[in-house]
């Protein structure tokens, strides 16, 4: 049977915790081993909130998504891993949809997402979640994985400060099938919000670019910081 170790990096994430994780505890059901917190240094109320709420935290000296969740991934003692942003919200039969893709024999995967947002771009953004191309498998997706077959490929490159989900789902896609989970969770669009779509997406297309094409993560990180802080609000 699947004991799911949910990890989730933080960095100032009170709000989304205190919704995050009742619901995942809620929705999940027998099949939760845990839910772990891995704090980069937070200045609100997300370690103690999570605490109170029955997540265990950990806190990481090093503010890095990669550090943090191959340190969660440390810490778990489940057999299966799900790595969760935390202003993303999974759909209620999540944990009912990983033991199927268990079964299957699916070593890794994720799901395919929709916005919350009624906006046509974001919805054609959705849409196309759904194939299982280049593009697939960023953290907003979530990543579910073995925990035996996520230690196999060492976990995070933390060499990666961005990109380092899909530098990840690159290597697993080398050793084994990666399935998308044909149902869609829902991801905040705040990162829409507060930088025009095409923005975004030309700030998107660029970092990939550079990362196909083996551009060092610290260029690929500070171009992406600057492109969006530079981009026109909305």
């Amino acid at each position: 049977m699947m004991k799911l170790s949910v990890i989730i990096p933080t960095l100032n994430e009170a709000e989304n915790i205190r919704e995050l994780i009742p619901y995942l505890l809620k929705q999940g059901g027998g099949f939760i081993s845990e839910v772990i917190v891995v704090d980069g240094g937070s200045n609100d109320e997300t370690c103690r909130i999570a605490a109170s709420l029955g997540a265990q935290v950990i806190n990481s000296e090093i503010k890095s998504r990669a550090v943090q969740m191959n340190l969660g991934a440390a810490h778990a003692k489940g057999n299966t891993l799900f790595f969760v942003h935390a202003d993303t919200r999974p759909v209620l039969s999540f944990a009912e949809d990983l033991q199927i893709a268990l079964v299957k024999g699916y070593k890794a995967g994720c799901f395919r997402y929709r916005f919350d947002s009624e906006t046509f771009l974001l919805k054609l953004n959705s849409w196309f979640t759904r194939f299982n191309g280049p593009f697939s498998g960023g953290g907003d997706q979530t990543l579910f994985i073995t925990s035996d077959f996520f230690n196999t490929l060492g976990g995070y490159d933390t060499k990666f400060c961005l990109m380092e989900d899909f530098e990840l789902v690159k290597r697993i896609k080398r050793k084994t099938r990666f399935y998308i989970i044909p149902k869609a969770m829902t991801v905040s669009a705040r990162k829409y919000r507060k930088n025009s779509w095409l923005w975004v997406q030309l700030a998107n297309l660029y970092v990939f670019t550079l990362f196909h094409l083996g551009v060092a993560p610290e260029k690929l990180k500070k171009s992406y910081t600057l492109l969006l802080q530079n981009g026109s609000n909305t």
